[in-house]
């Protein structure tokens, strides 16, 4: 058989039915680590079929929490609501602290039809048997350093005055991380290190202390608190790397997001007196095992690689792909979301390949099937980030990789959508226009 026989062969063809994941669930099987990837960081049909995945893993599976590539205080305003533990009204509002760039890659239509059902299982379940919504990102330096401050304020009004003490090493630089990393990366100013390392182990140690008021509340108070603590330690040295090279930053960025996921299972494991079994949602690039890409040859690692070196059979990772459509992206950092075309897949790539099959929707599983033994050859990826350059696409967002080794599944959608910002804006609404030919008059 061809190449493209072969896969049709191997395929299981998506349908839109309430079956069509059977067979991915039993891969499954008993692991407790389920890591669901993305293309794309605006892409409709990722983000829909994430939730449906995830709805089946919480229901018949028992999942206790979904983990995702988000700043831990933004998602933890989230967690509170999902749990019937805040004040917020709907999931919109309970979305709100997600104010820094991008904003769409969580405030859109298919996280908030994903929370909205999250809250209504949970207001069936009693109080300690709901499943969370964490963040295990590291992007909130400063928010994070607020919510550290606030907690102390209650608990220990003293340490939160040192602990305010320790973190005004920060105040000069008016809330701007990149200015920070800047200023110590060539040594303009001197790094907070000492200071926030300090400020985490004064927290850990006086934790017996913060819990001696017993209570679910007073435990998840001071986890929330710890991880912000552990947060800023991690993101001060992230920042103060980042314009050193992409590497160093990288792998401090994944390195934390595993440890992340690694307190988690302690914290859940204990209230829920069983393992803790987690859904991660994030990018292929974050949860491909870095060792099959040509960016794990440079020394990259990712969480991916470092949950399987931690877990082995019991993580299951599943890419998402696809070959055209539209997606949600800005053309810089900071830019406003566009609705941009995604261009079909360059010749010699995965997604090319999938592509000739002529199937709109499928799932490959890596078992050491006749598909995974042609498809470990090679070949390039496209990997879009919240920034989308389809006039360097070679350069910007393709790299190779061995796909059998990087991902135990894949969901490959042969035309996706654009996901749905709740805020719009002109460039979005009006879409990027079709490319368009000279023609003689």
């Amino acid at each position: 058989m061809t190449t493209t026989e072969t896969l049709i062969s191997c395929a299981r063809i998506l349908t839109g039915t309430k079956t069509d994941y059977d067979d991915l669930l039993e891969r499954i099987g008993d692991a407790r680590f389920v890591l669901l990837g993305e293309a794309s960081h605006g892409t409709h049909e990722f983000y829909r079929e994430r939730a449906i995945i995830t709805q089946r893993l919480i229901k018949e599976k028992n999942f206790h929490a979904v983990a995702v590539e988000a700043d831990w205080p933004d998602a933890y305003r989230v967690n509170r609501y999902v749990c019937n533990r805040s004040e917020d009204g709907d999931s919109e509002q309970a979305l709100a602290g997600f104010k820094r760039f991008p904003t769409w890659m969580w405030r859109n239509n298919d996280v908030v039809h994903f929370l909205d059902w999250l809250r209504s299982y949970n207001d069936a379940r009693p109080e300690l048997h709901t499943v969370g919504f964490y963040g295990i990102d590291l992007y909130s330096l400063f928010t994070s350093i607020d919510e550290v401050l606030k907690y102390l304020g209650k608990v220990d009004p003293d340490a939160a005055a040192r602990a305010r003490h320790r973190y005004a090493c920060f105040d000069h630089f008016r809330h701007d991380s990149q200015s920070y990393g800047y200023a110590t990366g060539v040594q303009m100013s001197p790094s907070c290190e000492n200071a926030v390392v300090a400020q985490l182990t004064e927290l850990c140690q006086q934790g017996d202390k913060y819990l001696q008021q017993d209570g679910t509340e007073a435990t998840a108070a001071f986890f929330y608190a710890q991880q912000n603590a552990r947060l800023v330690k991690n993101a001060e040295q992230y920042y103060r790397t980042m314009f050193k090279g992409r590497t160093s930053s990288w792998n401090l960025r994944d390195r934390h997001m595993a440890d992340t996921l690694q307190a988690l299972v302690t914290h859940l494991t204990k209230i829920h007196s069983e393992p803790a079994k987690i859904i991660v949602w994030a990018h292929n690039s974050h949860l491909g095992d870095a060792r099959a890409t040509e960016v794990g040859q440079y020394g990259e690692w990712n969480v991916g690689q470092l949950m399987r070196q931690l877990y082995g059979d019991q993580v299951v990772s599943i890419g998402f792909m696809t070959h055209h459509g539209t997606v949600t992206a800005a053309s810089d950092w900071d830019a406003v979301a566009e609705r941009k075309r995604v261009r079909p897949a360059l010749p010699g790539s995965y997604e090319s390949l999938l592509h000739q099959t002529g199937i709109e929707r499928m799932l490959l599983t890596f078992d050491g099937d006749a598909a995974t033994r042609i498809l470990m050859q090679p070949h390039l990826e496209r990997t879009i980030g919240v920034i989308y350059l389809p006039e360097s696409e070679r350069g910007s967002h393709y790299f190779h990789a061995c796909l059998p080794q990087q991902f135990d599944a894949i969901l490959y959608f042969d035309e996706t959508h654009a996901v749905r910002p709740l805020e719009l804006n002109s460039q979005w609404e009006t879409g990027e226009a079709p490319e368009t030919y000279p023609v003689g008059i």
